[in-house]
């Protein structure tokens, strides 16, 4: 496994990341036991960051993570969750809902301190909230040791600089900005670390449009996208190879970026994921993949208020 600072916080963050919305089947139903055995496998293979949140499968995924990680010694694991975001369209960034989201998190998570508390998909809000009210509250439970760092999380980029020119934040977390489709993450990285803010990217195979199966229904993204990653898909299926792990080895390859989450739920998704961060992308199929995408290359869609996009 390789290790990387994550920002100004100086904590040590596996470059995979155990991306924990599955616990809370999201994605289908899986038992304690699958749960378990995934969990402690990563840890096992040197995976120390968990990333999970009160949102996904309505707070189920942060109690079955909680449940797995009962008897592994806290110093084994690093623990991020968020707080803003509680459903499809349920938002509260006010600061009574975000001291009692902590508090509900540290019990369903069975700890006394969250290692990085973030606030979730904050183009959903207003992000003058955001600096004035949510972010003031997290450092105030900074303070009382509940929590020991604070993140902001979102899909549009231009609302990371729109808070970080106006609040500190310690990390941000970015998702479908840094894959093959679309790698306008890049243009956030020196900026971020001027300031040393840790950079963790999300949803590397984009929410699943770069796999063999293609996206899910409810999958946002424009149908010419659709189109071009489907096209890329045939040409790595032609040559042999998966375009998800084509994906991964990307995304997991820069080590401008701390950590990559990936959704993984059983030791087969778990073992797919260390196999590519074990071995560089393939550069000619890389190249051959680029070249398919380019006329979608970097295109995205509308996510929250339109101000914030």
């Amino acid at each position: 496994m390789r290790y990387r600072r994550l920002g100004k916080t100086n904590l040590q963050v596996s470059a995979l990341g155990f991306g924990a919305s599955p616990l809370g089947g999201v994605f289908g139903a899986i038992s304690d036991s699958e749960a378990i055995r995934a969990v402690h496998t990563a840890l096992d293979r040197g995976i120390n960051f968990f990333d999970v949140s009160p949102y996904y499968g309505k707070t189920l995924a942060e109690t079955v993570l909680g449940r797995t990680l009962q008897g592994i010694p806290r110093d084994r694991y690093l623990l991020a969750t968020k707080v803003g975001r509680y459903d499809a369209a349920k938002f509260d960034f006010s600061a009574a809902r975000t001291v009692q989201s902590v508090e509900e998190s540290l019990r369903r998570l069975g700890v006394e301190t969250i290692d990085l508390i973030q606030c979730h998909d904050i183009e959903f809000g207003s992000l003058d909230q955001v600096v004035e009210e949510t972010l003031p509250t997290l450092r105030t439970l900074q303070a009382q040791g509940k929590v020991r760092f604070i993140g902001i999380t979102g899909l549009p980029l231009k609302i990371f600089p729109a808070v970080i020119d106006r609040a500190e934040v310690d990390t941000v977390l970015s998702y479908c900005h840094y894959h093959l489709q679309d790698s306008s993450l890049e243009t956030l990285i020196p900026y971020v670390q001027q300031r040393d803010i840790g950079l963790i990217n999300a949803s590397p195979l984009s929410m699943g449009m770069l796999t063999q199966s293609g996206p899910p229904e409810w999958h946002p993204a424009p149908e010419p996208i659709r189109v071009v990653c489907a096209e890329a898909a045939a040409y790595c299926r032609e040559r042999g190879a998966d375009i998800a792990g084509l994906a991964l080895a990307y995304a997991l390859d820069n080590p401008q970026i701390a950590t990559t989450l990936v959704g993984m739920a059983s030791l087969e998704q778990l073992e797919r994921n260390l196999a590519a961060l074990e071995s560089p992308p393939d550069a000619e199929l890389l190249a051959g993949v680029a070249q398919i995408l380019t006329p979608v290359h970097n295109r995205t869609w509308i996510s929250g208020r339109p101000e914030n996009n």
